[in-house]
Order: structure tokens, then C-alpha cells, then sequence
């Protein structure tokens, strides 16, 4: 297998598709392309690997088999490696940790374009907009009744790391960069997520990146 994935201080969904690979368990290379470069229009039109998914990362090939999208990538996996390894096994488990990782792959704009993904950048309690805030105090419910209800077997939000982990990571990073104040469980559950070794060896990976990408840089606007 190869995964495509994009700069890892800036890209968001290439973090879940990688962490979804690395939580199959099964060998695979890592291809990055840098996005949002000067030439960046240009290669992605001549980028094969790439071409499927019209230019967005992440991309997984596995032989013939292309899946891109990092939710179809999730349950390309699980098929492949058993649904447990991803999911929780009891079903009103299953069903929360699907539907908030449904949520999570189709909701939450505001907190993204005001907030994107810069895992280098640490901002003092950022200024956002109502509509983020609102998006913070639901993802924070959320974890809540995650932790609450299926939280009892480990520091996770289904106690073992999971695909709802896996989507809620990038999340973890926006919260950490960007000075988000966040109740003590979220804060213990950020810290599990960010020490996490797969976690730590992306975040070195993304410190060591030159490159700068500007429009990731401005501080929201107050």
C-alpha cells in the first residue's frame, strides 16, 4: 500500500488518513506532495497517483484498489483488517463513535476556516466568531458523552484509540494551536491524543517543514 498525503503542518485530512493507516496495522509507504505551492495547480493536474481524487489528499493505493477521502479510506481498512481494530464492538458504542465521526467529517466549518489546521503556530486564546464558538461547545459535548458513557477502558473517548480519535486528532490540534480553553476532561483527553506516539512522530515531522503557507498564518480576525 501507499498513502499520498499533503504538508503535515497544514493538512487536517492527510493526519486522519495517515493515523488510519498506521491504525490498520499494515506496511505501507508514505508519499507526500507539497500543497498549495507555486506549481502546486499545474502538478496536481499531472499527478497520477493524485488524479483520482481531483488533487485532494489523502489518497490510499493499495495495488489497483484507490480510495481517497479519509472516511472511505477508515472503512477501506476495516474491511481489510476487521472491523474492532476501528470500531467499537458494542453497538450503542459503534453507533455514537459512527455518528460523531460522521459529524465531524461534514460539520464544524466555522472552527476549521477560522482556525485551520497549524500544528507549528501557538496563538493565546485566539479570537473566533459565535458560530466557532458554537462549534467548540458542541464538540466538547460530544466528548463529554463519549468519555461518559464508553470512556471507562481507557483515556480515549471510546477508551481505546479509535477512528473516532483518529478524525477528532486534527481537532486536538486546532484546540492546542490556536489557545482554545477547554474543561478539565477535554484537557486530559487532548493530552492523551498529543502524546500519543504516532501523534508525536507526525508532530515532530511537521516542526522540521520549511515550508510557509501564508494563508495558514493570519491569527484569526477580532
Amino acid at each position: 500500500m501507499k498513502l499520498i498525503i499533503g504538508n503535515k503542518n497544514y493538512s487536517s485530512w492527510s493526519l486522519r488518513g495517515w493515523l488510519a493507516a498506521k491504525q490498520s496495522g499494515l506496511a505501507f509507504e508514505e508519499i507526500q506532495v507539497p500543497l498549495y505551492g507555486d506549481d502546486w495547480t499545474t502538478a496536481k493536474k499531472r499527478n497520477e497517483e493524485i488524479a483520482p481524487s481531483s488533487g485532494k489528499v489523502p489518497v490510499l493505493w493499495d495495488g489497483d484498489a484507490v480510495v481517497w477521502d479519509s472516511l472511505a479510506i477508515v472503512e477501506y481498512l476495516a474491511d481489510k483488517v476487521g472491523r474492532d481494530r476501528f470500531w467499537p464492538k458494542e453497538d450503542d458504542a459503534r453507533a455514537m463513535a459512527r455518528s460523531m465521526v460522521a459529524e465531524m467529517h461534514s460539520s464544524f466549518l466555522a472552527l476549521r476556516s477560522q482556525c485551520p489546521m497549524n500544528v507549528r503556530r501557538k496563538v493565546e486564546g485566539a479570537a473566533i466568531d459565535d458560530t466557532a464558538k458554537a462549534d467548540v461547545v458542541r464538540i466538547l459535548t460530544l466528548w463529554a458523552e463519549a468519555r461518559a458513557r464508553f470512556g471507562r477502558g481507557g483515556p480515549y473517548l471510546f477508551g481505546t484509540f479509535s477512528a473516532a480519535d483518529i478524525f477528532f486528532a486534527p481537532v486536538v490540534s486546532r484546540f492546542i494551536s490556536y489557545g482554545i480553553a477547554v474543561p478539565g476532561f477535554a484537557l486530559a483527553y487532548m493530552e492523551a491524543v498529543w502524546s500519543h506516539e504516532w501523534l508525536q512522530s507526525w508532530i515532530a515531522a511537521a516542526e522540521a517543514e520549511d515550508l510557509v503557507i501564508e494563508q495558514f498564518e493570519t491569527p484569526p480576525a477580532k
